[in-house]
């Protein structure tokens, strides 16, 4: 099934600029973006829509005008700087809002709404898809936003997603800084550890969504996470970065992160950003594999871009940001 007239709300966020840019590369296809921020590329202006999730009346507005027939639903605040759910409401609120405007107006489907790997926290294998353990206040929201979606039970095609740590152009804090850190020849790898995640670059992130909203049907209801298979080793990973240098990674006792840990946290309370925390060293140091199996199965055992070749765009798109941010 092929659909023609696919909204995304929060298209102007890194996953989401990835994803509208590999939708206009097809003709024949009308999209809209609503995000409350411009888009970062000029070239999606024509997409892009000024709105917020929590209107109900604006996005009964938008749909009735636009009647797409595919919803990917990306709009969301994402950092951890949130002391409550009220600071979260974009992912709560703005989840039934949109279900109940898909009602309205007689939406026959089908929609992706994204969630969080961080439903759990990282190491903590749930036994189903209801078995959550966040340990953040994002978390929780996105908890309660699947809660939402689950309580509607829409009836057209739905399925949740849960984006794992992706990586690539457009994207920002933390997972940029990784690379900034590596090239900048300031990056040590923890003595001893074999750190294994799942990861994903944006590249096969993008083409996992639209390859569930092509086989909505049979995956409805459904939650998955999307991410990179096999899982990463972190020190791997660094010093393919690192080559672009090069560079020579450095190995450095634990026990020094620990110690920069405890300074970031001291820091932290100053209200000095800090590039290590107890909490970053904890994520660091912590084994999160996630069950990749459904995607695995839908997609075949490869995709459509490897880690060299993630790295190599990358790279790319950070030494051009540089110059393009200073002026060149």
């Amino acid at each position: 099934m092929s659909f023609n007239r696919i909204l995304v709300t929060g298209g102007s966020g890194f996953i989401g600029t990835n994803l509208i840019e590999q939708l206009r590369g097809s003709s024949e296809k009308a999209i809209v973006s609503l995000d409350l921020v411009p888009p970062k590329l000029e070239t999606h202006r024509s997409n892009w829509k000024l709105a917020d999730v929590r209107d109900g009346a604006g996005l009964v507005d938008v749909l009735k005008k636009f009647q797409p027939d595919a919803v990917i639903h990306l709009a969301a605040r994402t950092d951890l700087d949130g002391s409550s759910i009220s600071d979260y409401t974009s992912n709560t609120d703005g989840t039934s809002r949109l279900l109940e405007a898909l009602d309205t107006t007689c939406f026959s489907g089908p929609a992706i709404f994204t969630s969080s790997m961080y439903v759990c926290l990282p190491g903590y294998q749930p036994a189903s898809d209801t078995d959550y353990q966040p340990h953040t206040v994002y978390g929780e929201s996105k908890v309660i936003g699947e809660q939402i979606v689950r309580a509607a039970n829409p009836n057209y095609p739905w399925i949740i997603t849960r984006p794992t740590s992706i990586w690539g152009p457009w994207f920002g804090i933390p997972y940029v800084d990784f690379f900034n850190v590596v090239l900048s020849k300031r990056y040590f790898h923890i003595a001893g550890s074999n750190t294994r995640k799942t990861y994903g670059y944006v590249g096969n992130t993008v083409a996992q969504i639209l390859s569930i909203l092509e086989h909505a049907e049979i995956l409805r209801g459904k939650t998955l996470y999307l991410g990179d298979w096999p899982p990463y080793v972190i020190n791997e990973w660094a010093d393919e970065i690192a080559e672009f240098v090069p560079y020579q990674v450095p190995s450095v006792p634990g026990a020094v992160f620990k110690g920069f840990a405890l300074l970031g946290d001291v820091l932290k309370v100053a209200g000095i950003r800090f590039p290590m925390t107890s909490f970053r060293l904890r994520n660091m140091t912590t084994d999160n594999v996630h069950d990749m199996g459904a995607l695995h199965e839908l997609m075949g055992d490869t995709l459509p871009f490897s880690r060299a070749q993630g790295n190599a765009k990358t790279v790319e798109w950070l030494r051009t940001s540089f110059f393009e941010n200073k002026g060149h």
